[in-house]
């Protein structure tokens, strides 16, 4: 290969490398044209510079080398699902959880507690509703990551784990019909269960107040109301 050749495929050449032409036009310098050869390869097998990126800050430009890929280590979290302790692996491999799984994902997906609804999956509806460490929260908008050490309660989780009997406030339900289709239900009495937790005599308002980012398209909310009235009687 010329000179004139390595031009065309490389780009150019220096002054040293600046080949010999013979009276018809050909290249004539074949010593040059190994030390350039020699140097092209070099140069190829040369590393890329590191790319970097620039930044304005007050107006000035400065720039900065890219960060580097990170490997991030695997680790776990435990929680207490309905007095059961468990211990998740966080990684992307079968039953392990994700950083971005949600709390009501693990528990449906991965601890296979489907009693916990996912409507509008927004943090809108209610119907999600888990108690943490006895505090009402959407599960659908928290990630199970943030429950490490936390003790979380479900539907499944509200009646006598020995007796198996059921929970004055869902024995309010049935008594009251404070339910229709059930799917909006769990969300509901876990809501309500957080209300009974903090106050255990509440009036009126304040378990109207205390449901009212729950939505049920299926009944009124007065037999709901009642219920719960009923059962904060029930636990005097």
């Amino acid at each position: 290969m010329c000179q004139e050749e390595k031009f065309a495929r490389y780009g150019g050449f220096s002054k040293r490398d600046k080949p010999e032409v013979d009276g018809e036009g050909r290249c004539d310098d074949r010593e040059g044209s190994m030390k350039a050869e020699k140097r092209i390869r070099r140069a190829i097998r040369k590393p890329l510079p590191r790319r970097r990126t620039s930044l304005k800050l007050g107006g000035i430009a400065i720039s900065k080398p890219s960060r580097p890929t990170r490997t991030i280590e695997k680790e776990m979290i435990s929680l207490t699902v309905n007095g059961q302790p468990h211990e998740l692996q966080i990684g992307n491999q079968p039953n392990e959880i994700a950083p971005s799984h949600t709390l009501a994902h693990t528990l449906r997906e991965t601890l296979g507690l489907t009693g916990t609804k996912v409507s509008c999956d927004n943090g809108a509806c209610g119907c999600c509703t888990v108690l943490m460490d006895n505090k009402a929260v959407l599960s659908c908008m928290t990630l199970t990551i943030e429950c490490d050490g936390k003790k979380i309660i479900t539907i499944e989780g509200l009646n006598d784990p020995k007796t198996e009997k059921l929970d004055p406030l869902q024995q309010a339900f049935i008594d009251y019909t404070a339910f229709q289709c059930g799917f909006c239900t769990p969300g509901i009495l876990m809501s309500a269960k957080a209300l009974l937790c903090e106050n255990s005599s509440p009036t009126e308002e304040d378990v109207k107040e205390a449901l009212s980012g729950n939505f049920c398209r299926c009944i009124s909310h007065y037999q709901v109301v009642k219920a719960v009235m009923a059962a904060s009687r029930e636990g005097k």
